[in-house]
């Protein structure tokens, strides 16, 4: 329809539009643009803190005692809770297809310095999730791919808590998680109200490849992550399928943000266009939104064959999966550091926190 906005025609064409933020500003405004979930992460709430605008609440929760780590849970939890009631409708409407906001747990389980042995970091997991998720229905847990992540899945679900694993590079991490996932959902009283999904990262495969595999050819460089993740979301429905489940247990296509400058903004998010979840940055919705593209259905489009072909051949995705993983969990801790420095630093700064 010519009357149709970019990012509405990314709806109608069967996308769900989630927003990669929980700024109480850009929920409000993506909200109206045509996003019904949202999400959030230290990197996410760290930029918050920098603008001042969360002072009050942040010298309200120095008051009462918190610790740095305390209060950047408390601020997260805060901001979450606020989203959650602005796309809580969606879930009501949805009978819980939609209308989420996802949680991430503690990025500091993944630290490259921790000692915790896997098993103790799994049932962290669990007990978190368990803390977290607690009288929320329209809360996702976030956990990531990770040998302590994938090894808390099974108990999470049998909890009853509405999972997001993240941190995705790979097929066998999918399965993996799925796996877990469904053998858990198994054990719960019923299926009712069991809802999934799978975090796949997209441009960072095509950042990796431009470094690791620089012989690929133009027609096929740029395209690893969009295949790699078309491959996974074909598995997703296949799996499923045959589940007879009330509710769909789908793909988030996240890292949906281009990387390269003269990539266009809506490189991915075109290409996923039809299907499952979209987690868009606000800036690349806002450059979606001024595009004056009209998207239709691509998720299940692939390249020419010989493209595909090429990459099969050229691309190590055992050793991309490792590299990705690796950078990855570095990536996942660091924020989590940074937070609780700039949370330290604002206390300092506060003058009525002092």
């Amino acid at each position: 329809m010519a009357d149709q906005t970019p990012l509405q025609s990314l709806v109608a064409c069967g996308t769900k539009l989630w927003l990669d933020s929980v700024d109480p500003k850009e929920v409000a405004v993506n909200r109206a643009l045509g996003a019904t979930g949202a999400t959030s992460n230290p990197i996410i709430i760290g930029d918050l803190i920098k603008t001042g605008r969360f002072d009050e609440p942040m010298t309200a929760f120095i008051k009462e005692g918190l610790d740095d780590e305390a209060l950047a849970w408390r601020l997260t939890d805060m901001l979450v809770r606020q989203a959650q009631e602005v796309f809580l409708p969606v879930w009501e409407s949805t009978k819980g297809d939609d209308g989420y906001v996802s949680f991430e747990l503690d990025p500091l389980l993944e630290d490259v310095k921790q000692t915790m042995p896997i098993p103790e970091r799994s049932k962290r997991y669990i007990a978190l999730g368990k803390e977290w998720s607690r009288n929320h229905r329209n809360r996702m847990i976030k956990v990531p791919a990770t040998p302590a992540g994938l090894g808390a899945l099974e108990e999470m679900a049998a909890a009853g808590i509405t999972l997001n694993v993240t941190l995705i590079f790979s097929e066998r991490q999918y399965n993996e998680a799925r796996d877990a996932i469904w053998r858990g959902a198994r054990r719960r009283p019923s299926l009712t109200g069991f809802k999934s999904v799978y975090s796949i990262f997209v441009s960072r495969l095509d950042v990796y490849t431009e470094k690791a595999v620089p012989d690929l050819s133009p027609a096929a460089q740029g395209q690893v992550g969009i295949v790699n993740a078309k491959y996974i979301w074909k598995l997703n429905q296949q799996f499923w399928a045959d589940k007879k489940l009330a509710i769909k247990q789908e793909m988030i296509f996240a890292s949906t943000g281009t990387k390269k400058p003269e990539d266009p903004p809506y490189k991915y998010v075109e290409a996923f266009a039809g299907s499952d979840i979209e987690t868009n940055p606000p800036a690349t919705n806002e450059a979606v939104q001024k595009s004056g593209r009209h998207f239709t259905r691509q998720v299940d489009k692939l390249p020419p064959k010989d493209v595909l072909i090429e990459i099969d051949s050229k691309v190590d995705m055992q050793k991309l999966e490792e590299t990705l993983m690796q950078e990855g969990l570095s990536k996942f801790a660091e924020p989590q550091h940074n937070l609780l420095k700039l949370i330290a630093d604002k206390r300092a700064s506060l003058p009525k926190a002092k």
